[in-house]
């Protein structure tokens, strides 16, 4: 059917080019359904498999398009509208970001095919523009239907027309340039390199890198061994990366042995025992092989709010020695401000260690580095007293350091520029959760404040953490005057603002992140 033959609809306009022309591809009982039914700015996805009805999908809920279930010769119908399907099953319809993708029996023979809207949105990467426009290599991850796709286009746009960079993207599946020749006014002035088939994807990235000379190569889902290893290559050449690849969280590349490449590759090494016993470990770790091919991993958790690790060769070597580093959490507000949990230098809202050593103003130490003392131990002794406190793999930045006699008495360099900084030693007489558990009672119950104030505080310390990554309000539990007191305290050195709610005894604080107190 010619473009001139195509039906006219009332609603043309509201529905845009664009989608018109994925609507088009339907057969004509589903195109008039699919205006009837559904509303343009909401759709999705069309889904048709043989001998079911159609269905339109919009956030949240499916839509029948016709009680009668899809035929052979509607499916032929569809496939014979759009572009050619690649060996990926993948098509699409001439300068659209839409995508087709084919579901074949065993003959090859169509019995499925998914329609998926493509659309193009500008300012979707504002919320992570300052990283992309610096000049580091960024990974993006996410759920499938996130948007990952969505940010990198308009990445690629932002540095190619914004900022004049000569950026070339590898589209495997035409899905960030569009279907056909002429790449879509989306990507901007980006030059486009399509891949005739995904097992190619890796020699069309070093082809870009050779013939073309490009500042910024974009990527959409590295997914092999030698994509990984083409990526590493051209990092390694100076050229800026952008680029999406599988899984939804750092944790999945991290225990992917294919793409954990992609953080600088992870192997065991063995201490000898004065290094086990001074990090406290056993004498087979985990560690980096070398730096990560990305500066920095963003995690995509919804459409307005990322979780951001960097500088990621600090933040994989902290996964591989304990818990993860608290991400720098970025939400978009419905008026357009971009709000975070952490400061602009990357580190958390807390209050530092005053000049000279000692404890913060709190007078409880925040950060513990156990040297010859089991890491093990000192955490198990944490989660059992529940108290608000980190354990360090060294010294720098902690507020107390636990040690041994043996230890101390041989007084070597981390424990004699510990006592140079006036960070307080304690000594334990040997090494059991029994002496650290002592030691650490000693510690938060040196102020005179009983059991019950301590565990309010750690309730209180907790609910802060909670408050500056999900950027939540939280209510926690009632306390008596005084201890709400020392409570608006914590809460005030870690830069949040707590409001008291409720009639006694049951009032209570309220904590609030910065967002919700301007």
């Amino acid at each position: 059917m010619m473009e001139d033959e195509l039906p006219q609809t009332p609603d043309e306009g509201a529905w845009g080019r664009e989608i018109e022309l994925l609507a088009h591809s339907l057969p004509p009982h589903l195109y008039h359904a699919l205006h009837d039914r559904t509303d343009p700015a909401l759709l999705l996805e069309i889904v048709l498999d043989l001998g079911r009805e159609p269905e339109a999908r919009v956030p949240g809920r499916e839509i029948l398009l016709s009680d009668r279930p899809v035929t052979e010769p509607d499916l032929e119908y569809v496939a014979n509208r759009v572009g050619q399907f690649g060996d990926d099953n993948r098509a699409g319809i001439e300068r659209t970001l839409h995508r087709v993708s084919a579901i074949r029996n065993r003959s090859g023979r169509i019995v499925g095919l998914t329609c998926r809207v493509g659309r193009s949105v500008t300012g979707t990467a504002e919320i992570f523009r300052d990283i992309i426009e610096s000049g580091q290599s960024v990974l993006l991850l996410g759920r499938p239907g996130i948007g990952k796709t969505t940010m990198l286009r308009e990445s690629a746009r932002l540095l190619a027309d914004e900022q004049r960079k000569r950026v070339v993207i590898v589209d495997t599946s035409n899905e960030i340039g569009g279907d056909g020749d002429i790449p879509h006014p989306g990507i901007g002035r980006a030059r486009r390199m399509q891949v005739r088939t995904p097992l190619l994807q890796h020699a069309v990235m070093i082809e870009a890198v050779e013939n073309h000379m490009p500042e910024v190569i974009v990527i959409d889902e590295i997914g092999t061994e030698l994509e990984a290893m083409a990526a590493r290559t051209i990092a390694e050449r100076g050229v800026q990366l952008i680029a999406t690849a599988h899984g939804q969280t750092i944790e999945n590349l991290l225990v992917n042995p294919t793409l954990n490449d992609l953080l600088g590759g992870i192997h065991t090494v063995t201490l000898s025992d004065e290094e086990a016993r001074r990090r406290g470990t056993q004498k087979s770790v985990l560690e980096r092989k070398s730096p990560p091919t990305f500066d920095v991993l963003i995690e995509i958790q919804d459409r307005e709010r990322v979780a951001i690790h960097q500088p990621l060769s600090e933040v994989v070597d902290a996964a591989l020695r304990g818990p993860l580093p608290t991400p720098r959490v970025r939400m978009r507000t419905k008026e357009g401000r971009v709000i975070s949990n952490l400061d602009e230098a990357g580190r958390p809202n807390t209050q530092p260690a005053p000049p000279g050593g000692g404890f913060p103003a709190t007078g409880k130490p925040r950060a513990i580095f156990p040297y010859g003392v089991s890491r093990s131990y000192l955490e198990q002794s944490i989660r059992d007293l529940d108290l608000p406190v980190r354990v360090l793999g060294n010294l720098d930045g902690a507020d107390l350091v636990l040690t041994l006699k043996n230890y101390y008495r041989r007084r070597p360099d981390s424990l004699r520029q510990a006592e140079n900084s006036g960070v307080p030693i304690h000594i334990l007489k040997s090494n059991s959760v029994t002496q650290v558990k002592e030691a650490l009672t000693r510690v938060y119950g040196s102020d005179g404040q009983d059991g019950a104030t301590t565990r309010a505080l750690a309730e209180t310390m907790d609910a802060i953490r909670k408050v500056k990554t999900t950027l939540q309000p939280l209510e926690i539990s009632p306390q008596n005057a005084y201890v709400r007191r020392l409570q608006h305290q914590l809460v005030s050195d870690n830069d949040l603002v707590a409001r008291s709610t409720g009639k006694e005894p049951q009032r209570r604080l309220r904590i609030l992140p910065a967002a919700d107190v301007e």
